[in-house]
């Protein structure tokens, strides 16, 4: 017998009593719904990937438990919550507001059910569009939004850009919000890692080369800034591109040619740059490792990515926004985060940023078993506190000085019982003395 495919179900969590022409217009469309009094809800089970909404039915008396559900939605932040006011009432107080303040729609009594179905219909079909441009950089912070504002300036610029940061941080992804936001958008994006391409293949990669300039050369190539023509080149950790190819990129930069290898005829290109780099240029020019001309010519637009945990709460909106993609491509119980989680998210410094972040919430939803992803799926259970080996080796003299001095005192300063009283012998004890500088005849 054939198995029956495990379609994901459609399923409103109706906080309240919805009324059976609600109900079955509801149904009509496709949804299930699942009354809970909210007086007395528990916990909330859900299938994998089942769509679930939540809606909180205020049309009658207010619950009398808000502080439970207040914990139980807050647990389930993942779910879309959305409010039936009654009509004509008087304001909500401030548990209601605070309530009212996670829904992303509400609806004043008496209800038009179809209008409720319809922006069910929205959400089910996925309506909101994908975000791009700046807004595909996720969060709210002010360090996050002085990016999202340089970068809607930088845009329209035809300067090159540099973007600096450290490691995991996003700068790519800054760079193709750049190249969103920028009059090249339709045209090709063409990003590389510099640090990746042997040394020997740099130059070909990069300004490509001519039939038999090469052992291999079998036939022309174009590099990377011919193929982008017309549109923007990404060079990630620029500071590790060699020498003689920084002398290249100059020429691209100053006068719009490059040079096939193996070629003496310059070739015109229509491209912008777009640099990254973790480490310190201005460093790197002192060293004599990045010429200071390109760093120049580089440093038009200055573009800081800041590190994530700088960022507050953008951490948990991250964390949130990769596990629902996780969810739209893998079959996954989990939905959301505890807040225990949620806590630990914030705690943790994130030496890798935003790359450490989504490999963390990837792996914990491929191994949680529950709704909720807790502390130990994410791997940030506390760390055993241990004592820097400085502190410990004071700890350690401080303890051997007093057990010293408790044996003097206890013997009346006698050197020989004072060894018998702690099993070393006479000579261990004077140097001992010698060591924490006890003056024995001033003791006595």
């Amino acid at each position: 017998m054939a198995a029956v495919p495990d379609f994901p179900a459609r399923c409103v969590i109706w906080f309240g009593h919805p009324h059976a022409a609600e109900r079955a217009a509801l149904a009509a469309a496709g949804w299930q719904v699942r009354g809970v009094a909210s007086n007395e809800c528990v916990a909330i089970g859900m299938r994998s990937n089942d769509l679930i909404v939540g809606l909180l039915d205020l049309r009658g008396d207010a619950p009398g438990n808000l502080d439970h559900l207040q914990a139980l939605l807050d647990q389930h932040r993942h779910m879309r919550l959305l409010a039936i006011l009654p009509g004509g009432a008087r304001a909500p107080d401030a548990q209601l507001q605070a309530l009212l303040a996670c829904c992303v729609e509400t609806y004043t009594a008496p209800l038009e059910v179809a209008q409720l179905v319809q922006h069910l219909l929205r959400l089910a079909d996925g309506e909101q569009a994908q975000p791009s441009g700046a807004q595909s950089l996720v969060g709210d912070s002010a360090v996050l939004q002085v990016a999202r504002a340089a970068l809607r300036k930088f845009a329209p610029v035809e300067l090159p850009v540099l973007i600096t940061g450290e490691t995991g941080t996003g700068k790519e992804l800054a760079a193709q919000a750049l190249h969103a936001l920028s009059p090249r958008h339709a045209r090709p994006f063409l990003a590389v890692n510099c640090g990746a391409i042997p040394a020997a293949l740099v130059q070909s990669e990069l300004f490509g080369h001519e039939r038999g300039a090469f052992t291999g050369a079998a036939t022309r190539r174009l590099g990377l800034f011919e193929t982008a023509s017309g549109g923007t080149v990404f060079l990630d950790e620029i500071g590790d591109l060699p020498l003689d190819a920084q002398t290249n990129l100059l020429r691209v930069l100053q006068e719009g040619t490059i040079e096939r290898v193996g070629s003496n005829h310059p070739q015109s290109v229509d491209v912008r740059v777009v640099a990254a780099t973790h480490v310190d240029l201005e460093q790197a020019v002192e060293r004599g490792q990045f010429r200071r001309d390109l760093f120049y010519r580089l440093n038009v637009l200055r573009l800081p990515m800041p590190p994530l945990r700088d960022r507050g709460s953008d951490i948990v909106l991250l964390a949130e926004h990769f596990l629902a993609s996780f969810r739209n491509r893998h079959v996954t119980r989990a939905r959301g985060f505890t807040s225990e989680a949620r806590q630990a998210l914030l705690g943790f410094n994130w030496p890798g940023n935003v790359r450490e972040l989504l490999n963390r919430v990837q792996r914990a939803a491929i191994v949680s078993e529950a709704e909720l992803i807790g502390v130990a799926e994410l791997e940030l259970l506390p760390p055993q506190v241990e004592m820097p080996q400085r502190l410990l080796h004071d700890a350690r003299q401080a303890a051997e000085r007093e057990a010293l001095l408790r044996a003097l005192r206890q013997n009346a300063f006698n050197i020989t019982a004072c060894a018998r009283t702690m099993q070393v012998s006479r000579v261990t004890v004077y140097r001992l003395c010698r060591k924490h500088q006890l003056a024995l005849p001033e003791l006595r």
